[in-house]
């Protein structure tokens, strides 16, 4: 069973910076896509940015510029920085894999990281 474990998240002031991890149980190689979503109290969870195992990356325009998500398949672990934060980034951040095989797609969420910006 496949495990990932978010971390780095916390209380930051408007534009300050935050790192988050998402390190999983097993080889990330293993995975097509590894991605972040988020989501705001009151508000659906939305995709933040994704990178795909050639090392392709995605952004939602809202964090264009601000935020760099990586790769290290070494570490198995896959990063957003989080630079120039607002307070509209308030939300619980998760990590997701996804896996392609059989026809099909297979998802896997880590648990969550609160982030929260204050004004």
């Amino acid at each position: 069973q496949v495990q990932l474990v978010e971390s780095g998240g916390g209380l930051v002031q408007a534009g300050g910076s935050l790192r988050l991890s998402c390190a999983a149980s097993g080889s990330i190689s293993n995975f097509n896509v590894m991605g972040w979503y988020r989501q705001a109290p009151g508000k659906q969870r939305e995709l933040v940015a994704f990178i795909t195992s050639g090392g392709n990356t995605n952004y939602t325009d809202s964090v264009k510029g601000r935020f760099t998500i990586s790769r290290d398949n070494a570490k198995n672990t896959v990063y957003l920085q989080m630079n120039s934060l607002k307070p509209e980034d308030t939300a619980v951040y998760s990590c997701n894999a996804k896996r392609g095989g059989g026809g099909r797609w297979y998802d896997y969420w880590g648990q969550g990281t609160q982030v929260t910006v204050s004004s």
